[in-house]
């Protein structure tokens, strides 16, 4: 074999033992490479304790936290619940008040001097302005109507002076319902007194008072003997 072949085969065949070489040892360095990633991956027991210490710790940090949140919401709860309580105390202590009758109604009142009152062609609602007690304030001297505050059982008393050759016809009404009467017929010629009283079951806001009847008389002067009276006597 000449000299100008043989140079060439040798020259090439050193050139792929020098590359095979250079690709075995890529391959023992990524080999390496990856042994010692896969040794880093694994931990040591000193790391997993650690590791352990750490996800615990940070569990019981977060359950603190929750525990804390829990603490307040339960004080703020307690708190309302002791506002609610006392505000119930109060409401069983008005009730309490009103059991007892500490909650007072009673009036009374006359026509004042006015002397002859009438006659009119309608029934008229009479207005005693003289107050001489208005406990609790269920009496309107502008209106003359009383109005009951509460539910009970009430008495009124309705007197009344006239002169007894005019006819007085007087009615204590409910709601505009008649309950009783207080007349008195012409007699002579003189000054009569008469008067009526009644006990009356009442709803809370119904209206009391006393009508002089249409074409009738009534009288008063500073004796003060034409009046309208009333108290409460008990709740229900």
């Amino acid at each position: 074999m000449s000299c100008t072949i043989l140079y060439p085969l040798l020259l090439l065949l050193f050139s792929c033992a020098c590359m095979s070489e250079v690709q075995q040892e890529e391959n023992e360095v990524q080999a390496e490479r990856l042994t010692v990633e896969q040794r880093g991956a694994v931990l040591t027991p000193d790391e997993c304790q650690q590791h352990f210490l750490t996800v615990i710790y940070t569990e019981l940090t977060e359950l603190k936290s929750t525990v804390s949140s829990l603490k307040n919401k339960l004080e703020d709860n307690e708190k309302q619940l002791e506002v609610t309580e006392k505000k119930l105390e109060n409401t069983e202590e008005q009730l309490e008040q009103l059991k007892r009758n500490d909650y007072k109604v009673a009036f009374a009142a006359t026509l004042g001097p006015i002397g002859d009152l009438g006659p009119f062609n309608t029934d008229i609602t009479l207005v005693y302005k003289k107050v001489f007690v208005n406990e609790g304030g269920a009496y309107n001297p502008t209106t003359g109507i009383f109005t009951a505050p509460v539910k009970g059982v009430y008495f009124f008393s309705v007197s009344a002076r006239h002169r007894s050759n005019r006819l007085m016809d007087l009615s204590l009404s409910k709601n505009g319902q008649p309950m009783v009467f207080v007349i008195n017929h012409p007699l002579g010629e003189r000054y009569e007194s008469t008067a009526n009283s009644f006990s009356l079951t009442l709803e809370k806001g119904d209206h009391v008072y006393v009508r002089l009847r249409h074409n009738t008389w009534v009288f008063n002067n500073e004796a003060d003997l034409t009046s309208f009276a009333g108290h409460l006597l008990f709740f229900l």
